[in-house]
């Protein structure tokens, strides 16, 4: 499986060209993709969503959120105030849910990186966006 940021999901959904993009694509081609709750309320929050939305969404297999997951995500947050970093909420969430199933993360959001750096979290294609 592989998991994919809500950033990646509407660039595909606009049309936008991408390293990640591609990956996302050829993820659901595959039958690879999941996505986390997180993402899933993310994507159905916008007042005008794309065509399709809808449709994505609800056929992308869910991360399912395990017991503990809400003090780990609020211990790998705490982590990272403590290193004097600024995590969204919702980033941190998105993180420990492909940390607990062990799954990479396609994204083109940058704030990932530091998950990466600290907890382990494997991130793809994010490479031609650090450059």
């Amino acid at each position: 499986m592989i998991c994919a940021d809500t950033s990646s999901l509407v660039a595909l959904l606009l049309g936008e060209a991408g390293r990640d993009v591609d990956m996302v694509r050829q993820a659901l081609s595959d039958r690879l993709l999941c996505v986390s709750p997180i993402s899933v309320t993310e994507l159905l929050s916008d007042p005008d969503p794309t065509p399709f939305l809808g449709e994505l969404v609800t056929q992308i297999p869910r991360l399912e959120i395990s017991l503990g997951y809400w003090e780990r995500a609020g211990e790998l947050r705490a982590q990272m105030f403590r290193l004097r970093l600024r995590p969204k909420v919702a980033d941190t969430l998105i993180a420990q849910s492909c940390l607990d199933h062990g799954v990479p993360l396609i994204t083109r959001d940058r704030d990932f990186s530091s998950f990466q750096k600290i907890a382990g979290l494997q991130l793809l294609a994010m490479g031609d966006l650090l450059q």
